[in-house]
């Protein structure tokens, strides 16, 4: 995802969901949804206060890995404890209930203008030692059905051209791509370009 798109304190949106992350915004509900999934598969939660260090570990994973963000600068439990603001859902995935986090996916606010409040930018990152698991395809099945349910109509992202595993991923479950910003920013001095994909949620995808 796009630096400068988001709050410092929030992960821009260039993602790596299948090896490192995509970026989003916070859900701030401390109400555990259901399960996705069965013990031995990942399975997802709604994110509590509580996950806020190991979220930010797993993307601090992903700032370094330098293949799913534009940011450089790693963020504390504090930096993601400003995402939880009971508008925008933030799930966690583990390898098995009550078990270590090795994923998230959130949310985040799209743009302030009313007529967009139903649009939200989505992240999804995974903690290295999980990758290519399906955990990045649980916590995305779960943050779908998460901003759905919180009366969202449609998520968007910005994926490095590059990251063939995040395209791959999103594609799975039901995200277009749109087309490509060239240029789009800079990461260690190297210009890179993003594909922008969305995906209709809820009404906006029963209109259909």
């Amino acid at each position: 995802m796009t630096q400068g798109a988001v709050p410092a304190s929030l992960p821009d949106p260039d993602m790596d969901p299948g090896a490192g992350g995509v970026t989003g915004g916070p859900s701030g509900s401390a109400t555990e949804g259901p399960w996705h999934g069965h013990r031995g598969q990942p399975v997802s939660r709604l994110a509590r206060a509580g996950d806020a260090a190991v979220i930010a570990a797993i993307y601090n994973q992903g700032i370094e890995d330098r293949t799913a963000t534009f940011e450089t600068d790693f963020r504390s439990a504090g930096d993601v404890s400003l995402w939880f603001d009971a508008s925008h859902p933030i799930v966690v995935v583990e390898d098995d209930p009550g078990g270590p986090v090795v994923g998230f996916a959130s949310t985040s606010t799209y743009r302030p203008r009313r007529a967009y409040a139903g649009i939200a930018e989505f992240s999804v990152y995974v903690a290295r030692g999980s990758r290519r698991h399906g955990v990045g395809k649980a916590a995305m099945l779960a943050l779908i059905d998460a901003a759905a349910a919180a009366g969202f109509w449609k998520l968007v992202s910005r994926v490095m051209v590059s990251n063939s595993a995040s395209r791959g991923l999103l594609r799975s479950v039901g995200f277009r791509e749109v087309g490509i910003y060239r240029r789009h920013a800079r990461l260690d001095g190297e210009w890179r370009d993003v594909v922008i994909v969305e995906r209709l949620i809820g009404a906006a995808a029963e209109a259909d």
